[in-house]
C-alpha cells in the first residue's frame, strides 16, 4: 500500500507541476481516497486543525488542489499566513489602482471568493518549497526557490527573520511535521510582476538613472523573459526520464543602479549632468596607446559623445550597459560565499560576471560577512610571499576600494535591482582588478543555470520536477544555453549536477560543489568569459576517474576558436587529454604522467613537485577547495588541473571545443572550472601564485 501511495503522490506532483506552466489551475476533484496513511500531522492537518488561524490560507490551497498535495508523502516547507494576513493581502489587491489593464488585479469581488483560480495558484505556490528549510538557514541570508519558480529572499532585522523585507517569521516557526516543516508568518509574501526596467520606474529615488535607461533604449533590453529555439533530445535518456529535461528556459537580468542621492554626491543632479559624467569617463577609453577598453580600441570602434544615446558606442549607453548583466542574481549568490563546505574559509569569495557592455567583466567579491563589493583592486592578488598561505598581513593592499553594493535589493519579475553606493564605471581600475587568477566555475559559462534556479537546487526540489527519474542531474538541451554549441545532437548528452549537501559535506568532488559533464560521442563548444588583452595560461580543473563504464572519464581533443566556433577555424590545444588517467595511489612515488605526489609526504609542502607537475602540464587541485569527506583538493590524487595552453588573448570572443576521441560512448567529459591566469601571476618574477 505504501508503494501505491507513493506512486499516486508522484503522479499528482506531475499534474501540479504542469499546472504551474499554465495547463490548469483548479483541481477540486482530485480523489484522495486511500492516499494518505500518516498517523501524525501533515502540513495540511496542521492547517485544517486550526481553522481559527488558517482557514483562509487553507481555502486557497483547496482551490488549487494543494491541500491534497500537502496531505501526502514528500518533503515541503510551508510558510503559512494567518487569516488576518490573508485578508489584508486580499484588500490590498482589490484596492490597488495602479494596474489599469487588470482592475482589482483580476479579483471579481472583495473577499476569498473573489480570487481567481490563477491568483489562488500563485499565492499557494509562492508560499511552498519542494525542500525543507529551517529558520537557522534563513537567518544567515538565503535565496529560496518556491514551487512558483519565483525566489523569496531572507535576511535578519530587528524583528527577526525577514522574508522579502516586509514579512517575518512568527514565534511558531520550525514546526516539524510528517511531510516537512511549517513556519507561521505575519504577512502574505508580496512580489512584483514588473520587469526590471518597469520596477525601477516605480522607485522615484532612481529618477535620473531611469531617465538614462529610457534615453538609451536599454529599458527595452530588460523585457525578455523566455529563451526560444530549444531542441529537446530524443534519446532513451530523455524518454526514460533518467534526468530532468527542462522544456522552457527563463531569461533574467540584474541591474546595478545609483540612486539620486549617490549621483548628487558626485555632482550629478540631472540627466544632462550624467551625460557629462559619462563623457568624462568613456570619451577616451578606446584611445590608441592609452585606452583601457581593449575591445573598442583593437577594433577601431569610435566612442560617440553626441546625442545618439541609443547607439551602443555612445558614452551614456556604455555607462548604462556596464550596469547590466544578463542573469538574475540575488545578493546571496553574487559571490557564492555560502558554500562553506565547498571552500576553505580562507578562500576569498569572488565571482566574475560578463556585463552587457561588450566583452567586459565585473568582479564581485565578499569583503566581510555582509559586504559585497564590485571591482575592489588589491595588490598581489592571488600571489603570495609565503609557502601555503595567502601572504603576510598587509601583503594585499587595497589600491582601489571599488563600489559597495547596498544591502537592500529590489525584486522584479525577471530579475533584480541592486543599488550601489558609488559611481560604477568600466575604467582602468576595473581592468587592473582582473589582473589575478580568474577562476570560473562551470556554471559561470551558462547564466541560464541561474535564471532557471538550477544553480542551488536541492535533491528534493529536482526530484519533484522529475518524478520517477533521477534527482541529481539536469539534461541541458541543444539551444538552451546561449554560450553552448552542441555539434552532434543527442550524441552529446550535456548534464548539470547541482550542488547538493550529503550530510555535512558537498556531494561532488567539485569547486563550489556542482558539476558539469557530457556523456556520449560528444562534440561541444562553449564560449569562455572575455578578459582584457594579455598573455594567459588556460587551465581546466577536473576529477580524474579511471576504469570503464558510465561515470568514468573519457579522452578528448580540445580546440580553441578565436572569434568563432566554426570547427574548421579552431586550432587544437596540445595532444588529447586523457581524463581516465588517475595519478598513482602511492603518495610517495611521483606519478609518471602527471608528476603528482602527496604533498603531505614532502618536506617542502610539495613546492618542488609542483614545478615538476607544471613541466608536465599539470597542477594539483586548489588548496581552498574542500572535497567530499573533508580535506583539501590539493591532497586528492584525482582532483587535478590540466594546463591547456599559454596564449595571447585579446578582449573579445573565444570558444573552447571538446571532442571525444573514443569510440566508447559511456565515459564522460568532466568540466569543473576554468582558470584564465595572466602571465603576471603564473610567471611572476618576485612572488609565487598562491595554492588556493
Amino acid at each position: 500500500m505504501k508503494e501505491i501511495d507513493h506512486l499516486l503522490h508522484k503522479c499528482l506532483a506531475v499534474v501540479m507541476f504542469f499546472a504551474t506552466l499554465g495547463f490548469g489551475a483548479c483541481f477540486e476533484d482530485i480523489d484522495d481516497s486511500d492516499l494518505y496513511t500518516f498517523t501524525g500531522e501533515t502540513i495540511e492537518d496542521y492547517l485544517a486543525n486550526r481553522p481559527e488561524q488558517f482557514s483562509s490560507f487553507n481555502y486557497i490551497l483547496s482551490r488549487t488542489g494543494y491541500d491534497k498535495i500537502l496531505s501526502s508523502y514528500g518533503v515541503y516547507t510551508c510558510f503559512a499566513p494567518d487569516n488576518e494576513a490573508v485578508q489584508n493581502y486580499i484588500d490590498s489587491l482589490y484596492d490597488d489602482e495602479t494596474n489599469l489593464e487588470i482592475p482589482h488585479n483580476g479579483m471579481t469581488q472583495r473577499g476569498l471568493e473573489g480570487l481567481s483560480d490563477s491568483l489562488c495558484l500563485d499565492i499557494a505556490l509562492y508560499h511552498l518549497l519542494y525542500t525543507k528549510v529551517l529558520s537557522v538557514n534563513m537567518s544567515r541570508g538565503a535565496t529560496l526557490n518556491t514551487i512558483l519558480r519565483r525566489d523569496i529572499n531572507t535576511t535578519t532585522d530587528s524583528l527577526g527573520v525577514a522574508i522579502n523585507v516586509n514579512t517575518h517569521l512568527l514565534a511558531n516557526m520550525d514546526i516539524e511535521l510528517e511531510n516537512g516543516v511549517l513556519h507561521e508568518i505575519d504577512r502574505v509574501f508580496t512580489r512584483s510582476n514588473n520587469m526590471v526596467s518597469g520596477e525601477l520606474s516605480m522607485h522615484p529615488e532612481f529618477s535620473i538613472f531611469y531617465q538614462a535607461l529610457v534615453a538609451t533604449g536599454l529599458s527595452d533590453s530588460l523585457l525578455q523573459t523566455e529563451r526560444t529555439g530549444i531542441v529537446l533530445p530524443e534519446s532513451d535518456i530523455y524518454r526514460n526520464q533518467a534526468t530532468y529535461i527542462p522544456e522552457g528556459c527563463k531569461v533574467g537580468f540584474t541591474l546595478f543602479a545609483e540612486d539620486d542621492a549617490v549621483l548628487a554626491k558626485n555632482g550629478i543632479y540631472s540627466l544632462e549632468d550624467l551625460i557629462d559624467y559619462a563623457k568624462s569617463v568613456y570619451a577616451s577609453c578606446a584611445k590608441v596607446g592609452s585606452g583601457w577598453y581593449h575591445y573598442y580600441r583593437n577594433n577601431g570602434i569610435e566612442v560617440s559623445t553626441r546625442s545618439d544615446y541609443t547607439s551602443s558606442n555612445n558614452v551614456l549607453n556604455m555607462f548604462v550597459r556596464y550596469h547590466m548583466i544578463k542573469a538574475s542574481i540575488p545578493m546571496v549568490h553574487l559571490a557564492y560565499a555560502g558554500e562553506a563546505n565547498a571552500k576553505d574559509s580562507r578562500t576569498p569569495a569572488v565571482n566574475y560576471f560578463e556585463t552587457m557592455l561588450p566583452y567586459t567583466l565585473m568582479r564581485v567579491s565578499q569583503e566581510g560577512s555582509n559586504r559585497y563589493v564590485i571591482n575592489i583592486w588589491k595588490s598581489n592578488s592571488t600571489l603570495t610571499d609565503e609557502v601555503g598561505t595567502l601572504g603576510k598581513p598587509g601583503f594585499h593592499e587595497v589600491l582601489n576600494p571599488g563600489v559597495d553594493i547596498s544591502n537592500v535589493q529590489i525584486d522584479a519579475f525577471n530579475g533584480y535591482i541592486h543599488p550601489v553606493n558609488d559611481m560604477l564605471v568600466y575604467n582602468s581600475d576595473a581592468v587592473s582588478c582582473l589582473n589575478e587568477r580568474l577562476r570560473f566555475d562551470d556554471s559561470a559559462f551558462f547564466y541560464e543555470l541561474l535564471n532557471n534556479k538550477f544553480r542551488h537546487m536541492s535533491t528534493s526540489e529536482l526530484g519533484n520536477l522529475n518524478p520517477g527519474g533521477a534527482n541529481d542531474m539536469i539534461r541541458i538541451p541543444d539551444g538552451y544555453c546561449e554560450n553552448l554549441i552542441i555539434y552532434n545532437g543527442d550524441d552529446s548528452q550535456v548534464r548539470y549536477m547541482p550542488q547538493e549537501m550529503d550530510g555535512d559535506k558537498v556531494r561532488w568532488y567539485s569547486w563550489e560543489g556542482d558539476e558539469l559533464n557530457v556523456q556520449g560521442k560528444y562534440d561541444i563548444a562553449m564560449r569562455i568569459p572575455p578578459v582584457p588583452d594579455g598573455n594567459y595560461e588556460i587551465r581546466m580543473g577536473y576529477q580524474a576517474i579511471g576504469g570503464t563504464g558510465t561515470g568514468n572519464r573519457g579522452m578528448m581533443q580540445i580546440f580553441l576558436g578565436d572569434g568563432t566556433y566554426d570547427v574548421n577555424s579552431m586550432v587544437p590545444l596540445d595532444i588529447p587529454l586523457d581524463m581516465r588517467h588517475r595519478p598513482a595511489p602511492d603518495g610517495n612515488i611521483p606519478d609518471v604522467k602527471t608528476g603528482w605526489v602527496d604533498p603531505g609526504n614532502t618536506a617542502d609542502q610539495g613546492v618542488e613537485t609542483d614545478n615538476t607537475m607544471r613541466y608536465l602540464g599539470y597542477m594539483r587541485g586548489p588548496m581552498g577547495m574542500i572535497v567530499r569527506g573533508g580535506g583539501s583538493a590539493r591532497n586528492q590524487a584525482g582532483t587535478i588541473r590540466r594546463i591547456l595552453a599559454k596564449v595571447t588573448l585579446h578582449q573579445g570572443e573565444y570558444w573552447l571545443r571538446f571532442k571525444s576521441v573514443l569510440e566508447d560512448t559511456t565515459p564522460m567529459l568532466h568540466l569543473d572550472y576554468l582558470e584564465l591566469v595572466p602571465e603576471d601571476v603564473y610567471n611572476n618574477e618576485t612572488y609565487t601564485e598562491d595554492m588556493y
